[in-house]
């Protein structure tokens, strides 16, 4: 059962609305709801709250905000007009229940767009390698690797790290290939290691300060400004018409161009890796009619939907944001 965690300093005027809201955004759905008062600076730091109320899903901040520190004070949401609120809103809220995997009551397209959600994020395991025989310490070196060069780093460069827990880089990086964290080549390189893509695909992404990399899919792409908790701008082109779809984040903000463009999020109905089955079908489209389109009369083996931006930043930052976020 999904388990959502309030966190809330004593006598906060907003842990009411909040937990009204969820009430509301739930509508009748089962989960375990838990109110958690937080006094401490330390014990904000432990429970990952950045501000009261700080929602968690599954332990997991949907609405977590880049370089946001761990605090006691209020904390402030944005709607998308760009109005301040003291709680997250019940669309919002809506639609982080549904990118955690809670599908809606009766509708078999959203469910559809869970599955795939559930493909990107391991089945609602999500991409965050266990710490155990070295797994988690591995996937943080490439994923660093990669931000930082562009490139997969050579197994060998993985060596020292891997022998801190005792195995071979390359019994560690098999087991990552076998849990879906990264994909390897015949030869044991690595392919993919999401977000990043070790060749060239039709998303790439220039982080602020130079860096250059490739995404595996159009998620992915918005996900690394949240994983590394830098600005970054986004390159696409939607795969019907050939036209350009540039998402700049700055400042903690994503500006799209153009401001019609979505992003439709599906899968084939074989199973593997998610770089077999869903990765080419996750993609920018410069508008609804295009998606809709591309999903019709190009791909009708493709399940999915698709989502508007607010929520293709939203699942990208819950899928990725947590990969560094305690280094």
């Amino acid at each position: 059962m999904m388990r959502i965690t309030v966190l809330t300093v004593p006598d906060c005027p907003n842990g009411p609305v909040v937990r009204e809201r969820i009430t509301a955004a739930l509508d009748g759905r089962e989960a375990e709801v838990d109110l958690v008062e937080v006094s401490e600076q330390a014990e904000a730091e432990r429970t990952g709250m950045t501000g009261s109320p700080t929602v968690l899903i599954d332990g997991i901040d949907p609405f977590a905000q880049a370089g946001a520190a761990p605090s006691v004070s209020c904390r402030i949401y944005r709607e998308a007009d760009g109005r301040a609120d003291g709680a997250p809103s019940v669309d919002e809220l809506r639609r982080a229940l549904a990118a955690a995997g809670l599908a809606d009551k009766a509708c078999d397209e959203c469910c559809a767009v869970v599955d795939a959600l559930d493909l990107v994020g391991r089945g609602r395991r999500g991409r965050l390698a266990p710490a155990e025989g070295g797994l988690r310490a591995v996937h943080r070196a490439v994923l660093r690797h990669f931000a930082v060069t562009g490139r997969a780093p050579e197994p060998a460069v993985l060596e020292p790290i891997a022998a801190e827990a005792g195995r071979p880089a390359a019994e560690v990086l098999a087991e990552l290939d076998r849990e879906d964290f990264l994909t390897l080549d015949e030869d044991g390189q690595i392919r993919a290691a999401y977000p990043f893509s070790a060749v060239p695909t039709a998303h790439r992404v220039t982080i602020a300060g130079g860096g250059l990399v490739w995404s595996m899919c159009a998620i992915d792409a918005l996900g690394i400004p949240a994983m590394l908790g830098q600005d970054a701008v986004i390159t696409s082109s939607d795969p019907t018409n050939g036209e350009s779809v540039v998402v700049t984040h700055a400042g903690g903000r994503a500006t799209w161009e153009p401001s019609t463009a979505v992003v439709f999020v599906g899968r084939r109905g074989s199973s593997g890796p998610a770089a077999e089955v869903c990765c080419d079908t996750l993609n920018f489209f410069t508008s609804r009619t295009s998606a809709e389109a591309w999903a019709r009369w190009q791909h009708p083996d493709v399940t999915g939907q698709i989502v508007d931006q607010e929520r293709a930043e939203e699942i990208g930052r819950q899928i990725f944001g947590p990969l560094l976020a305690d280094e």
